[in-house]
């Protein structure tokens, strides 16, 4: 968009760039700055225009980007210009993820190299190696306390390392996703150092306050991230003689995004890692990156206009890069983080699906799909131009953020419902055979959330133990079910190291005392990649899974109705153990696809005259992708086993 004012500033920041930049081939550049800095100017001065060097800082902010395209590799600005051709690409049914500490996969960086043919061979296509920065040992919490945004944490390995991995996954057409911590940084990092030294410029950097008066007025509406290990959002240092706002633990310092230099910075760190191949950018904790006092510093509007900001620069630099919003927020929020008023995303392109998640084990819990298909149904519509990242489990705890009003819909009280769920997945209601543990637990209001493995949680630890084969054989259906889902419900899955052999919790965090106080490391193991080739072993249970699992990724990647296009509409029925939805067709090619699956331990009944749609279900009969097994037409329902799955196209 043409508009005076800005272009004006423009013409003066392009005359005040470096020399050296004027000698350069920039001609994509100019002409996507030119595209979009009316966006990035006009967001820059929301945010800053009241300033004395605005102008200034937006010198600062073009020479940035700039500079990161200059140092772009000449591969990946093909590969920008190849995706800006289909803007779409993320889109596809073809793409698999799976999050994966290097550590505790395989080592390190050159471990994870030389286990690619493992992903390889399930069908994982996009490989989120988590955080893996300089983080001090023993406060690092799980690496996302940073000491040094630009370097790979010794134990992880080395820059060349990550090079050489991002080599061999493009080798294999597989995508590189890596973390951007942007709410904080550890109280080791350079920044937090030269503050505690006395450097003003570098206390701007982070919230610094004398005396209670300002933290106290914080205090009131914000609430506890961490309130068992780390209450409270301030900490009181010693070596400044002031309170720094500490809202995640006591070593993770806030960063200030008043301060332009501390979003310049960050943007520059972004830029850092698309020029190191990564394919996607996880954004961490994005909900809290603006605080303003008398709110929950979550969600704020400047938090958006921010990732607006953020993502307009990427696309003047490295167009082909793409964001994902970790944001664990209410539903109702969650999709801002894709961009409000829009089709495409102005924000992130990609977000997790937090509520399917938590809702799935809801499901589970319950054993009927109530409160799923409240959640589901009032879940706001995606951008056509974005997509959810779809999990069940990952390296974080299961929060029960559901909307109260559609767990009273569903015939619940929240309050007892929520902490029936807590005791059913931690232990302390009689029948349940889930082996997790609390996290979170805020003795003033009884909250908590859940840790522990995907199998551990679903009852298979528990089947192993009483050696009871009927219900081992049932709880490896269920963990299938459960990838089933998020593998067809819309958007890329996201699998979690060691699900794919059915790894259970890992109860030796609790000798370690840097851990034992986190009972998310439950569901840290590091991998026994002896029990990893037991899925060798014929019937063994990391065989069925993985096998399995295996299976439903080569038939979603055969089916185009599992692409992302807004093209699902769910289903309801009589019978509260299944859980439908149907994937229609993107063409006359291809068929539609119609998702049921069974939380109930036993087998239940589909009556086809429940469903008003799809009617050649009736009319047509069916072929059943995953099994191949056809269904004959003139059924008056059809048989789903317990914790089953079936996925029903029309027959031809």
């Amino acid at each position: 968009m043409y508009e005076q004012t800005s272009h004006a500033l423009l013409n003066r920041i392009l005359d005040r760039l470096k020399p050296e930049f004027r000698k350069r081939d920039l001609r994509y550049f100019y002409t996507r700055l030119g595209a979009n800095f009316y966006a990035i100017h006009s967001l820059f001065k929301q945010l800053y225009g009241q300033r004395d060097n605005f102008e200034t800082q937006m010198v600062r902010l073009v020479e940035v980007l700039a500079q990161n395209y200059i140092e772009r590799n000449k591969r990946y600005k093909k590969q920008d210009m190849q995706r800006e051709q289909q803007p779409d690409w993320f889109l596809d049914q073809r793409w698999v993820g799976m999050a994966l500490y290097a550590n505790a996969f395989a080592g390190n960086l050159a471990g994870v190299n030389e286990k690619l043919p493992h992903l390889e061979e399930l069908g994982v296509n996009l490989v989120h190696v988590m955080p893996i920065l300089k983080c001090p040992p023993g406060a690092s919490d799980g690496g996302y306390a940073v000491s040094d945004f630009r370097d790979i944490d010794e134990r992880a390995g080395t820059l060349d390392d990550l090079r050489e991995l991002g080599k061999a996954l493009r080798k294999r057409n597989m995508l590189l996703t890596l973390d951007v911590v942007l709410n904080h940084t550890s109280d080791q990092h350079e920044w937090a150092q030269r503050a505690r030294a006395g450097e003003a410029q570098y206390q701007d950097y982070y919230f610094m306050y004398p005396d209670r008066e300002i933290p106290d007025r914080f205090e009131a509406a914000m609430p506890e991230v961490f309130p068992e290990t780390s209450p409270g959002n301030f900490t009181w240092d010693e070596s400044t003689g002031k309170w720094v706002m500490t809202v995640f633990n006591h070593y993770q310092w806030d960063l200030n995004y008043r301060n332009p230099a501390v979003l310049i910075e960050m943007l520059d760190i972004i830029l850092f890692w698309a020029n190191q191949g990564a394919d996607v950018l996880r954004l961490d904790a994005v909900a809290f990156l603006w605080k303003n006092i008398g709110t929950a510093c979550q969600n704020e509007r400047e938090a958006h206009v921010i990732l607006q900001l953020l993502k307009d620069c990427c696309q003047v630099t490295a167009p082909g890069v793409l964001f994902i919003a970790e944001a664990i927020v209410a539903p109702v929020e969650i999709n801002k983080y894709f961009g409000e008023d829009a089709v495409i995303a102005k924000e992130c392109e990609i977000a997790y699906n937090a509520t399917l998640m938590a809702l799935l084990w809801d499901a589970v819990a319950t054993r009927n799909a109530k409160l799923l298909n409240e959640g589901i149904q009032n879940l706001p519509a995606k951008l056509d131009g974005a997509t959810w990242l779809n999990y069940v489990r990952c390296h974080d705890d299961i929060g029960l953020g559901f909307d109260d009003a559609d767990i009273e819909c569903a015939g619940y009280d929240p309050r007892s419902h929520r902490s029936f769920l807590v005791d059913w997945f931690t232990g302390a209601h009689d029948v349940s055979p889930a082996r997790g543990r609390p996290f979170g637990k805020n003795e003033r209001t009884g909250d908590a959330r859940i840790a522990g493995s995907l199998a551990s949680l679903a009852g298979l630890e528990a089947a192993l133990e009483y050696g009871d084969n009927d219900e081992i054989h049932r709880r490896i259906r269920l963990v299938l079910t459960l990838h089933g889902i998020i593998l067809s419900f819309g958007g890329i899955p996201l699998l979690y190291y060691g699900d794919e052999v059915g790894t259970l919790n890992d109860y030796g965090f609790l000798e370690d005392a840097t851990k034992a106080g986190d009972s998310r490391w439950l569901h840290r193991p590091t991998l026994d990649w002896q029990q990893v080739m037991r899925r060798n072993a014929r019937n063994s249970p990391e065989q069925r899974i993985f096998d399995g699992l295996g299976h439903m990724i080569e038939v979603r990647k055969q089916t185009p109705a599992f692409a992302d296009f807004n093209n699902r509409e769910l289903l309801r029925c009589s019978n509260p153990h299944l859980f439908l939805y149907l994937r229609s067709a993107l063409s006359d090619e291809h068929s539609p696809v119609l998702v049921a699956a069974n939380f109930d331990a036993e087998a239940q009944q589909l009556s086809l005259a429940d469903l008003d749609t799809p009617a050649w279900l009736a009319n047509e009969g069916a072929r059943e992708l995953l099994s191949k097994r056809v269904i004959e037409p003139g059924q008056g329902h059809l048989d789903i086993p317990a914790f089953g799955l079936l996925w029903l196209a029309r027959p031809g």
